[in-house]
């Protein structure tokens, strides 16, 4: 276990050192009137106390993400855990802390907002959609993961299909409430007690694992790639594995909560932290799946019977017990549920804010919401692998979108841009390749084609933003005004 305690330490030591580094770097104002203090109003403009504000965002950012992704990850050997650190540290909290605290700049502005005040209109627009897009994905597999999960444990008497639709139809009511209720009547009562079932259900699996004397597969491998299918680690690992390292789901919850931010030096412990908290809990699922399991192929073996869900279920349970092993489960399926309906949140934000509608009125909620609502329910009857597969690439899209978006804001206002423009061209090569190569997209190029490819597209995105960068007039101090590079 010494290697998972070392990458515990190593993303704790990230948020002190390098998290205050990106703080400085942004210039975050204790003086300045936050949204929330500017603009109240009872419904998503809410102040809360910084404790809770966090414990929200890390059920907000942290679904399926840091679960799933790293037990499919786990299949690549320790590798894995590096990426998880590194990506963490250095990529997903820079991306979650600018992703809130541009927002804070802008009013509260959703994340398209964010990125048309400095990519440009057209980059706003498409951010609405490609957002839209990827919220209603998120929300659909987040309430079908959790209906499977509770209908294996609670199936009401019945076959297997009926119990996963009643399920699913119980998980999108309460979607619904939470997405028209103002902010603080339902999450922001539930939530900080639902991060303390997920930390303890965290904190129990680990510990088990140490009583239990377990150890890594393979040993004496180091970062060589153990995928039991031969699937190559570049680029598909920093794809499968992204909420537990940068994920652009986040970039669409953090302004829910720069909405209630009381005032801006919160946001390093709320946006940052909340990330190495979540790579903290992908580092536990990561770890489970390499140790509780002798060999990848016999964590193979259990993926393809009944994918991440199985996993799950069979380590939970004999770790800690049938009452323990159901904790733990409830503690999981927490996870998804308290994400999935935050992202119909903010799809109803986005298109509140694209509209110019106002959402003081709860009509105008409605009239948001319904149809929302009625467009997920359709996804819901597409395969859920092909949901998912198009959630990752479109999740990881829009992260280096908003990273682009950081970096361009840094050098508009006289910044050390090297902190969001470095990952998100790593990130623009991690896209760019797997849109060549991967069998669910129409170019399917071989590797020796779709790897230059990629890193090329990568190249030639930080030269251009480098040459525009050169002729970008610095701002002195106008935070909230809209500009666009170059």
């Amino acid at each position: 276990m010494f290697y998972f305690f070392l990458a515990c330490a190593l993303l704790i030591a990230g948020y002190f050192i390098y998290g205050k580094v990106v703080e400085a770097n942004f210039g975050a104002d204790q003086c300045r009137a936050t949204p929330a203090c500017r603009m109240e109003d009872g419904v998503d403009y809410v102040k809360m106390s910084p404790a809770k504000i966090y414990l929200i965002q890390l059920l907000n950012i942290a679904g399926l993400g840091p679960i799933f992704g790293p037990i499919l990850g786990a299949l690549y050997g320790p590798a894995a855990l590096v990426w998880i650190v590194l990506g963490s540290i250095f990529a997903g909290a820079v991306h979650d802390y600018f992703a809130g605290m541009m927002s804070v700049r802008y009013d509260g502005k959703s994340i398209p907002d964010a990125v048309g005040y400095n990519l440009g209109k057209f980059a706003k627009q498409f951010m609405n959609v490609f957002s839209i897009v990827l919220l209603l994905l998120v929300g659909v597999v987040f309430v079908l993961g959790p209906a499977k999960l509770l209908a294996n444990k609670i199936g009401f008497e019945l076959d297997k299909t009926t119990a996963v639709a009643v399920w699913t139809g119980i998980i999108f009511a309460y979607y619904f409430l939470a997405t028209i209720l103002p902010v603080d009547k339902i999450i922001g009562r539930l939530y900080p007690l639902f991060a303390v079932c997920l930390l303890v259900m965290a904190g129990g699996l680990s510990t088990m694992l140490i009583v239990d004397g377990y150890t890594f597969f393979p040993n004496g491998i180091g970062l060589a790639n153990v995928h039991p299918t031969g699937l190559p680690m570049w680029p598909l690992m920093f794809i499968t594995i992204a909420c537990g390292a940068i994920s652009g789901f986040h970039a669409t919850q953090s302004p829910l909560m720069a909405r209630c931010l009381p005032d801006e030096k919160c946001g390093r412990p709320i946006f940052y932290g909340a990330m190495i908290g979540e790579g903290i809990i992908a580092l536990v699922w990561a770890t489970l799946g390499m140790t509780f399991y002798q060999t990848p192929e016999a964590l193979q073996a259990v993926l393809a019977s009944g994918g991440p869900a199985a996993v799950v279920d069979q380590v939970a349970t004999t770790l800690m017990g049938p009452i323990g092993g159901f904790l733990a489960i409830i503690g999981v399926i927490i996870l998804p549920i308290s994400s999935g309906d935050t992202a119909f949140r903010a799809a109803r934000l986005i298109i509140a804010d694209f509209t110019n509608v106002g959402q003081r009125d709860v009509a105008k909620r409605l009239m948001i919401a319904v149809p929302l609502f009625v467009v997920g329910y359709l996804i819901t009857k597409t395969d859920f692998n092909i949901i998912w597969r198009y959630f990752g690439f479109s999740n990881q899209t829009l992260a280096t979108i908003v990273l682009w978006a950081a970096a361009v804001y840094l050098v508009r206002h006289g910044k050390i841009h090297w902190i969001a423009s470095i990952p998100a061209t790593f990130m623009t090569a991690v896209c760019a390749t797997y849109l060549c190569v991967a069998p669910e997209f129409a170019l399917k190029f071989d590797s020796s084609v779709g790897y230059p490819i990629g890193i090329a597209t990568a190249a030639v995105c930080f030269v251009l933003f480098m040459l525009k960068a050169r002729k970008t007039v610095v701002e002195v101090d106008a935070p909230d005004s809209p500009g666009t590079i170059g």
